[in-house]
């Protein structure tokens, strides 16, 4: 199955310019890879006074954990979920618009219930870590 922007789109709620990944590299039972080029787009939905910052890429980690649970459920909608705490995060650059070339956002299941999950998350773009961290998400109980 090819799990290209408009599969992404179409099992995540992030729609639109919101819908921040182009496609899925490779996952696993607790890991995907995706890559993007939108953090060159302008305007930006995350951009602020025509930059878009660093921080921006836990909202790409957080797209990334989306689509992992989305192809986990075997193409059906995922549970959705919201981010409650984001740890050790730390960056090697101020901004990801001036970045050449996509980013790869890579986000790993560290441990989790039907109820909350823990991911480390990192992106990266010609082979250098820009943004990493750990993220926890719980888990809606309506889907």
């Amino acid at each position: 199955m090819k799990h290209d922007r408009a599969w992404i789109a179409t099992h995540i709620p992030h729609q639109g310019d919101m819908c921040l990944l182009d496609a899925v590299l490779r996952f696993d039972e607790q890991h995907i890879v995706c890559v993007t080029n939108s953090h060159r787009q302008a305007p930006h939905p995350l951009a602020h006074a025509g930059r878009l910052g660093a921080a921006a890429g836990i909202e790409y980690a957080a797209q990334a954990m989306a689509v992992h649970g989305a192809v986990l459920s075997g193409g059906g909608p995922g549970r959705g979920g919201y981010l409650t705490s984001v740890r050790d995060a730390r960056w090697t650059t101020d901004r990801l618009d001036d970045i050449d070339g996509p980013l790869e956002v890579e986000a790993q299941r560290l441990s989790g219930d039907d109820n909350n999950v823990l991911y480390a998350f990192s992106v990266r773009a010609q082979g250098k870590e820009l943004l990493s961290g750990r993220t926890t998400v719980i888990l809606r109980a309506d889907h």
